[in-house]
C-alpha cells in the first residue's frame, strides 16, 4: 500500500509541475516537434525508490513527398534509466463516426532519448485526399520493470489524407 502511494504522491507531483504539452500548437501542420509528453510512474518493489518517466510523442504530421503518408513517433525519457530499453508503441489512429480507429502500429526496442534511432514510428500511405483527423497513441513499456498502463495521446490534427 505504501508503494502505492507514493507511485501516486509521485504522479501528482509531476502534474502539478505544468502542462502536459511541451510545445504550443503551430501554425504549420507539418511539424514534427514534440507534441505532448507524460509522466507514467513505473512499479517499484517495495525496496526499490518510486521513478516517474516521460513518454513523448509528436504530433502527427503530413509528407506530400510521394508517396504521400501521415507519420508519428513515439520515445521515452528517464535520466536514471541506466541503460535500460524499452518496447515503444505508436498507434497511427483516425477518426471516423466519433470514435478513434487504428490503422497502422509501429513498435521498436529502444534506450530512452527519443531522436532518429531512440524512437518507434507509424506511418500509413494516404488513399486520395479526403479530409481526415489523425492522432498518435505512444505507449511505452521498460523491460523487466513492471509500469503504469497510462499512454500519451497526442492532439488531432486534420490532412487531406484519407484512408480508403
Amino acid at each position: 500500500m505504501r508503494a502505492k502511494t507514493l507511485v501516486m504522491a509521485t504522479l501528482m507531483a509531476a502534474l502539478a509541475t505544468g502542462p502536459l504539452l511541451s510545445s504550443p500548437a503551430h501554425a504549420d501542420d507539418s511539424d514534427p516537434r514534440p507534441a505532448a509528453s507524460v509522466p507514467s510512474p513505473s512499479v517499484p518493489s517495495p525496496s526499490d525508490p518510486v521513478e516517474v518517466f516521460e513518454t513523448g510523442g509528436d504530433y502527427v504530421h503530413f509528407s506530400s513527398t510521394p508517396p504521400a503518408t501521415a507519420s508519428a513517433h513515439g520515445w521515452w525519457l528517464d535520466s536514471n534509466s541506466r541503460g535500460a530499453k524499452a518496447k515503444v508503441t505508436v498507434d497511427l489512429q483516425v477518426k471516423e463516426g466519433g470514435h478513434w480507429h487504428t490503422v497502422a502500429t509501429g513498435h521498436k526496442t529502444v534506450k530512452q532519448g527519443g531522436g532518429s534511432a531512440r524512437r518507434a514510428n507509424a506511418r500509413f500511405t494516404c488513399v486520395g485526399t479526403k479530409k481526415t483527423t489523425w492522432r498518435s497513441v505512444v505507449d511505452v513499456d521498460i523491460i523487466g520493470v513492471a509500469d503504469s498502463p497510462n499512454k500519451l495521446e497526442t492532439p488531432p490534427k486534420t490532412y487531406r489524407c484519407g484512408v480508403g
